[in-house]
């Protein structure tokens, strides 16, 4: 296939990338920054990672002109994999829901048209189980803040002009990856801590959620999108890994780290007082772990091996 992808520099984005690039497919990534050099930290590393497995075209966010151009330019597209969003303050209760759908759906009718008139009818859009809506869990499923809110009405509009302007349009709804590349978030923050000798504490045990090995996330997603193109394929997809307490989860991270990375993964599960989000949200689609190619215990492999290279100073 020959696919035009957006949010390349994201944790899943790359991974995203990897796997289409890994099963032939030509990838087209649209970067923001001007170049690889602007991209800081993790991101950096990521993107730079990537160069080598996709076409990049640098200065070009989605629905800008220089998009726009890219899409008039190569034409004979498959399938738009819109997989970035506006992030800026995803954590914050003031996150800026409009900035996010602004570019989240800048110039939408105009995009979709372009790629009609470069033969392509398809888009694949990603989601996130922490939408309004999404998943399954406690009613009403509610958005669990403004950053959730933003993707959940972004859907909505995408929505609306697919509609209208007669284009295919899938979703594939993301739960809780982890994995090599990601952000200091919750499973880091634990091998961080194992590795320098420390107890990390669990504040939620409590919660339920779907954490899932981004790899495996990955294989999901190339084979969505390959039935996408195909016009194979449901128009949406909640693939879903372990389902379990955010306790239950650490415990199991434990387990598996103990056995790598030479250390107690000792942990401590806090009793869990605020609950301010919803106690269950998970995902419903169990991915075929043999069709897809995935392998569990390589996985955990890969896992390890990344945090030793990259242990903390």
């Amino acid at each position: 296939m020959k696919i035009l992808f957006t949010g390349g520099s994201s944790f899943t984005g790359y991974w995203f990338i990897k796997e289409l690039a890994a099963a032939g497919h030509e990838v087209f990534a649209a970067f923001t920054k001007a170049s690889a050099d602007q991209y800081e930290d993790l991101r950096a590393r990521r993107v730079n990672k990537i160069l080598d497995l996709c076409r990049p075209t640098w200065s070009c966010a989605f629905g800008d002109e220089a998009f726009l151009k890219l899409i008039a330019q190569e034409k004979d597209w498959d399938l738009l994999c819109h997989h970035a969003a506006f992030v800026k303050g995803y954590k914050s209760a003031d996150f800026d829901v409009l900035a996010a759908l602004e570019t989240n759906t800048r110039n939408l009718k105009s995009v979709l048209a372009q790629l009609a008139d470069a033969g392509c009818g398809k888009v694949l859009l990603t989601g996130s189980v922490f939408e309004q809506n999404e998943g399954e869990g406690e009613r009403p499923l509610r958005a669990f803040s403004p950053y959730g809110l933003s993707k959940g009405l972004t859907a909505e509009i995408f929505r609306f002009w697919c509609q209208r302007l007669d284009v295919k349009l899938a979703r594939f709804v993301i739960p809780n990856p982890f994995g090599p590349f990601e952000e200091k978030r919750f499973t880091a923050y634990l091998i961080d801590s194992w590795l320098n000798d420390k107890t990390p504490a669990v504040n939620t045990p409590d919660y339920v959620r779907d954490n899932i090995h981004v790899s495996l996330l990955a294989k999901a997603y190339r084979h969505f999108a390959e039935e996408i193109a195909a016009g194979t394929t449901k128009a949406q997809l909640n693939p879903s890994g372990y389902i379990e307490s955010q306790g239950a989860f650490a415990r199991r991270l434990s387990t598996e780290m103990k056995l790598r990375l030479n250390k107690p993964c000792a942990l401590t599960l806090a009793q869990q007082i605020a609950f301010d989000e919803p106690l269950t949200r998970a995902n419903f689609d169990q991915p075929d772990i043999a069709a897809l190619g995935f392998d569990e215990t390589a996985a955990w492999d890969q896992m390890a091996e990344f945090y030793l290279q990259n242990r903390p100073k």
